[in-house]
């Protein structure tokens, strides 16, 4: 990649003794594995998954707004063994810190998009949520529209409040030129969001999942991530007994239902950029919040090790495919043989990605919402 030295200028390498604290890793340990930004910056030919932090939080109201977040992160993923021998990772440690939260942004969105411009998926261990605006801005210079999923607690659209991390939806779905072809919005409390706002987005044809509903039928949330490029997680949509730095609600995705939704990110064949933000550590307790995104973090490298084994939709012999009929309208579905995973076809001849509760709709000769949903957008 020609622009390692380039983007190198933005970031300040790690020190991995003192992410360890300790005498170093066991054999097998991802911290003996990663290909880390210490002295020299890491060779990435062959790496998937790059990892870089950014602290920056001011965008929260923080006036002392770099974090060490993602080194006390770094401190437990590193610990974790390593599983998928198929996935390289490596860590090209932090961004410096701007003299105002724009630099910061603008040094990220440098960064994401040269990473991802080489076909590598981006980790980015947040920050504030805000920083959500840099992953996406990272798109800005293909010029081609993309489909995001939030997973938040809160829907940041409030245009009242002065801080960046509340409102920073507001320039994401309204901003121009939008490249946001669609976004889904995972886990929202609904006695945290008004319900005008819930009006707004359906009218918008933006899909908004409380967090109930994820969490009576999680598998549903596969094919919403599949279908998605840019996905973002705040750590407030898990309950605080599962992250006691989430000082935003008791209520929310326990530790297993978080690692599922990183795990169908790395899965997906589109997402080529995931963010974890919100994470404070000041108010963590024995750094479990650390030690809970850290095994989301592997869950992403277990996701993209599963993902690898699919095959192309152009191999329809890797597929079981149903042709079927519903309210006066032919589709096909198909059904991989290697993962499970469901597609349908729209009028147009394309695919997207479903689940097997589509198909049973479609075979009650019932229209499945995901197919009106994608045929009103389309």
């Amino acid at each position: 990649m020609s622009d390692h030295l380039n983007i190198s200028d933005f970031l300040d390498p790690l020190n991995t003794s003192a992410i360890s604290q300790d005498e170093g890793y066991k054999d097998g340990q991802l911290g003996k594995i990663i290909a880390v930004y210490e002295e020299e910056f890491p060779d990435l030919d062959e790496v998937q998954l790059v990892i870089v932090g950014c602290g920056e939080q001011r965008g929260s109201g923080l006036i002392h707004g770099h974090s060490n977040a993602p080194d006390v992160i770094r401190r437990h993923f590193y610990n974790l063994f390593y599983w998928h021998t198929d996935i390289k990772v490596a860590d090209i440690g932090n961004i410096k810190a701007g003299s105002l939260f724009t630099d910061s942004y603008a040094a990220l969105k440098t960064v994401t998009a040269e990473l991802m411009n080489d076909g590598k998926t981006v980790i980015i261990l947040g920050g504030s949520h805000d920083l959500t605006l840099s992953q996406y801005h990272a798109y800005d210079s293909n010029k081609r529209s993309i489909e995001a999923s939030c997973v938040d607690a809160l829907i940041d659209l409030n245009i009242d409040s002065p801080f960046r991390h509340e409102n920073f939806l507001m320039e994401m779905l309204t901003g121009e030129p939008n490249y946001i072809r669609h976004y889904n919005h995972i886990g929202f409390q609904s006695y945290f969001v008004h319900p005008r706002m819930l009006e707004t987005m359906d009218k918008l044809r933006f899909d908004c999942y409380r967090v109930g509903h994820v969490k009576e039928s999680i598998d549903e949330m596969e094919p919403v991530i599949r279908n998605s490029n840019l996905f973002s997680f705040d750590i407030s949509a898990i309950a605080s007994a599962y992250a006691p730095a989430n000082s935003i609600s008791p209520n929310g995705f326990n530790g297993e239902e978080a690692c599922v939704l990183l795990r169908y990110a790395g899965m997906s064949p589109n997402v080529n950029s995931i963010g974890i933000y919100g994470y404070n550590v000041q108010h963590d307790k024995d750094e479990l919040t650390a030690k809970q995104i850290s095994h989301m973090l592997w869950y992403i490298l277990d996701g993209r090790s599963r993902g690898r084994r699919e095959a192309s939709l152009d191999e329809r012999d890797s597929f079981n495919e149903y042709h079927m009929a519903f309210a006066e309208v032919e589709t096909v579905f198909l059904q991989s043989k290697k993962t499970g995973r469901w597609w349908m076809q729209l009028p147009d001849k394309k695919f997207i990605a479903c689940s097997y509760k589509d198909y049973l709709l479609a075979s009650s000769n019932e229209i499945p919402e995901r197919w009106l949903r994608a045929q009103e957008r389309s």
